[in-house]
């Protein structure tokens, strides 16, 4: 899900603009070390480490998204900042971080196990270190948590989704001091527009790499995903929260910084 500043602006400019919320969200600064779970194709980590001047792990469950995040990450330069790992969250190395992004994680953990991510996580961080947990979610919380039989047979296998607000009582039921939350499902629904464009306009190259079945149906799931978060079906939530120091204080400026 990008981040659109304005309605026209390029998907591009888009997801840079949703990098730099999370970056300016979890308060990054020069010489911090941030940790990325669910780091996909390494772009968080990337544009944190370029734009920010922090040092970051990312791990992913993909062995392709790994190799092909660590080799760019060397092509840009960055290798003495950005450290990409094929991994298991839940294995992710060293402790004592000044922040955990989470951006597209919480979907594949399952509800059941929303304490234990949640307390994994807190304990990765440092007294007032901050998480930012960015995932899709129900528009309430009383909806059946499975995604349905089309989607979870031929895109996301076993993804659950649920409402902000099961996710917000699981994070602060381990002890995270939750800060800020917002609901970006407009910003998916553009989002989405601009991919839907760019595999109309790339359909041969798509097809021919990876057969017209697998082309169609992420043509359809793409439209059929924008058209239930224009009709509020599904959202969009960044949740922020914070490992609260002993003595309660929680490291945050009297209002946000970030514009929203």
């Amino acid at each position: 899900c990008a981040v659109f500043p304005k309605a026209d602006a390029s998907l591009e400019e888009a997801q840079e603009e949703k990098f730099d919320l999370v970056a300016r969200k979890l308060g990054l600064t020069a010489g911090m070390r941030l940790l990325d779970v669910g780091c996909g194709w390494g772009g968080m980590a990337r544009f944190a480490a370029k734009n920010y001047g922090v040092k970051v792990v990312g791990v992913t469950l993909s062995e392709q998204q790994a190799s092909w995040a660590a080799a760019a990450t060397e092509r840009a330069g960055l290798g003495g900042q950005v450290t990409i790992l094929h991994s298991d969250y839940r294995d992710s190395p060293g402790s004592g971080y000044d922040a955990v992004s989470s951006i597209g994680l919480l979907e594949h953990v399952g509800v059941r196990n929303y304490p234990a991510y949640f307390s994994y996580l807190q304990g990765k961080l440092r007294p007032g270190g901050r998480l930012l947990n960015h995932c899709i979610t129900r528009p309430d919380n009383k909806q059946a948590s499975t995604a349905g039989h089309f989607i979870d047979r031929y895109v996301f296998p076993d993804g659950e989704l649920t409402g902000s607000g099961r996710i917000i009582t699981e994070a602060q039921n381990v002890g995270l001091e939750v800060r800020h939350e917002e609901n970006l499902r407009e910003h998916y629904a553009l989002t989405l527009k601009h991919w839907c464009q760019n595999l109309s306009r790339n359909w041969d190259a798509c097809v021919a790499e990876v057969g017209e079945p697998v082309a169609r149906i992420w043509g359809l799931y793409m439209a059929g995903s924008r058209l239930a978060f224009e009709m509020n079906g599904i959202q969009l939530h960044q949740v922020l929260a914070v490992r609260v120091q002993d003595n309660g204080h929680a490291a945050f400026l009297l209002r946000p910084t970030w514009g929203s």
